[in-house]
């Protein structure tokens, strides 16, 4: 039987716990400053929308300002009164997106970042409409949005430019609806709760069985499950074994290896080994190497680990939404502690023993069902981590995202070893690493100050809001020799 070892919890110490919370409050109020000149901006984007109507009459023409990015859509002004609307669209995000109202059969360009579009509703009758990027996995991590038509509503001159229309799933709070004092009190209570509790875990390392002709065995089982991103936040994620990311996958090299797949999913499935050398016909792209694996069906997957290395298994059918909904996991060929340490050779001076105490995976996610995420979850559900002074810890990042992320790590820099799983003839210094979709970077980070580091993108809208930290955040925790 297949057997999953999660990770070790957490030892959370009071001094941890409180620590924990007074800094990561100051990081908030240090970083929110971008965030908010960003908003202010926005909101006094003027563009002005004409009614040609005395407040009396209930029929108008107006201009609805759209900005949509990655995760979120806002309208300004989200009410008008009805008649012709016009909606002035732009991509101020880094992929494409598009801009639909199913309601009024209203279906924009695919527009890339920085493009926009105008449209032209007739004769819009009152109610209350839905708006959606229609992207694959997008409207699930927040990129929906609603307006009101209605005869009520304030004229373009009476109600000004609002910022509206952003959904919980982003996060964000106008800007303008709050005093800087309550921006303060509701970014002091999100530092609190981390780190939150919630149901699930990814990245349990999986022991395989032995077959009696010397195989490793690792059976995966991919599923649609409920899985809790952040706290009270549950969405239909695409697990292996019930996790995300799935379970971890070591091997040695000279290890033989089967992985046996299920698909209890709705549709066809498929595995695909990145980064790992395997014979083509278990290369899992279909209809080159495999038919797709039906649901209810099984498929064997047999290859000899060559070389080390540090690679990840995703699906490679219908990718664009399975892999950001969850399928995905690492699949790490050699002992990288040991690897990670001799090729840093002298470099990591500031390490007692030459040694690195522990390995961790971090899995970058922007995308699909589980949106903006480090291994799963959002801030302030992402775990933390411990070390001691003295200490070092090897992290390898997976981007299974479509953006890229530039990871930063507060107050040291990281000495990068190897990318995609190849030690690097040069390794070199690097405080802030851009991690591209598909690529794997491996570090190697000394603690040197004991204290609460924060942990997170640097893309600042991944890891902020006028609410606090949320989404890419974690932190680590140094405590003295």
């Amino acid at each position: 039987m297949t057997e999953i070892t999660p990770k070790s919890e957490k030892d959370e110490s009071t001094w941890t716990r409180g620590i924990t919370a007074m800094m990561l409050a100051a990081i908030a109020m240090s970083t929110v400053v971008l965030g908010v000149v960003a908003i202010v901006a926005m909101s006094k984007s003027d563009s002005d929308g004409t009614s040609g109507a005395s407040p009396a009459e209930t029929v108008s023409a107006a201009t609805i300002v759209v900005d949509i990015k990655e995760f979120s859509i806002t309208m300004s002004p989200s009410a008008v009164r009805p008649g012709d609307v016009t909606f002035e669209i732009r991509n101020s995000g880094a992929v494409p997106h598009d801009f639909v109202i199913t309601k009024l059969d209203i279906h924009s360009s695919l527009l890339n970042s920085g493009a926009s579009e105008t449209i032209v509703a007739k004769n819009v009758v009152a109610g209350t409409y839905e708006v959606i990027c229609t992207v694959a996995g997008h409207a699930d991590a927040g990129m929906k949005a609603t307006f009101t038509v209605s005869a009520d509503a304030p004229s373009a001159e009476a109600k000004g430019h609002e910022m509206a229309g952003v959904t919980p799933a982003s996060g964000t709070a106008a800007h303008d609806e709050m005093t800087w004092q309550e921006m303060d009190a509701i970014m002091h209570e999100t530092a609190l709760k981390f780190p939150a509790k919630t149901e699930g875990l990814g990245n349990g390392e999986i022991t395989p069985t032995l077959s009696d002709d010397g195989y490793k065995v690792f059976n995966l089982t991919a599923s649609i499950i409920k899985w809790e991103v952040e706290p009270g936040k549950f969405v239909d994620g695409w697990a292996y074994n019930g996790q995300i990311p799935g379970p971890v996958i070591r091997l040695n090299v000279g290890d033989k290896v089967r992985i046996v797949l299920k698909n209890e999913l709705p549709e066809s499935t498929t595995l695909h080994p990145h980064g790992v050398r395997v014979p083509n016909k278990f290369d899992g792209v279909p209809p080159y190497t495999q038919d797709p694996i039906k649901p209810g069906e099984t498929f064997t997957y047999e290859f000899t680990a060559q070389e080390t290395t540090v690679g990840m298994y995703h699906s490679h059918h219908n990718p664009q939404v399975q892999v950001p909904n969850g399928l995905l996991g690492a699949l790490i060929v050699g002992d990288w502690k040991d690897i990670a340490m001799k090729a840093a050779g002298t470099r990591v001076v500031d390490d007692d023993d030459g040694k690195a105490e522990q390995e961790i995976v971090m899995v970058l996610n922007d995308a699909g069902t589980i949106g903006l995420s480090l291994n799963g979850k959002s801030f302030p559900a992402t775990t933390p981590y411990t070390m001691k002074v003295g200490e070092s810890l090897v992290v390898h990042y997976f981007n299974e995202g479509n953006q890229m992320h530039p990871m930063h790590l507060h107050q040291t820099a990281g000495l990068v070893v190897a990318k995609d799983g190849r030690v690097l003839e040069s390794p070199f210094w690097a405080d802030t690493l851009s991690v591209a979709p598909g690529e794997r970077w491996t570090m190697i980070y000394t603690a040197l100050d004991p204290g609460v580091w924060a942990w997170h993108c640097h893309i600042l809208p991944h890891a902020e809001t006028a609410t606090g930290m949320r989404y890419m955040v974690t932190a680590v925790i140094v405590s003295p020799k």
